[in-house]
């Protein structure tokens, strides 16, 4: 893939996400960006992590985050995680359920396209590992979340 190719691949990608921004809703964007916020960080660490480690690559140059990782980060991860949180979030095994169909789509079908059109390949991690790789962050996010609305009704609580 061209360079320019994989520019307008990433613009478009995050785009795509930021367009469904306005249909969160003030309410849910306020309620779940602090657990967006935290998981977001830790998957940009272990981003860079899965880089030198090789666990993907991506065809053109530069090899930079900003190139690369980016994108996925800043616009189908993010919004996967505060559209998966607004649909699901009271609601565990669907929680669950939608994060595991987003993951498995990225993880197989979308991986392999993007290695077909020699935009990214996993080199060390297989498929699965993948999905698990991305799949296990669910956890996290609803824990996150689960915390903080808890942690919040007994501040209210107490100044009440």
């Amino acid at each position: 893939m061209s360079i320019k190719k994989q520019w307008l691949l990433n613009i478009f990608m995050v785009l795509l996400s930021w367009i469904t921004f306005p249909f969160l809703g003030a309410k849910n964007i306020k309620r779940f960006l602090p657990a967006t916020l935290i998981v977001g960080v830790l998957e940009i660490i272990h981003a860079n992590i899965g880089k030198k480690r090789k666990w993907w690559v991506f065809y053109n140059k530069p090899n930079s985050y900003l190139f690369g990782e980016f994108p996925f980060n800043f616009g189908p991860f993010l919004f996967v995680t505060f559209w998966t949180l607004k649909i699901a979030f009271g609601n565990f095994k669907l929680f669950i359920l939608l994060n595991g169909i987003a993951h498995v789509f990225f993880a197989y079908p979308y991986s392999y396209l993007a290695k077909r059109m020699k935009y990214y390949s996993l080199v060390r991690f297989s498929n699965f590992q993948f999905f698990l790789y991305f799949f296990s962050k669910s956890f996290l996010l609803y824990g996150l979340q689960y915390f903080l609305e808890n942690n919040t009704k007994v501040v209210k609580r107490l100044e009440d």
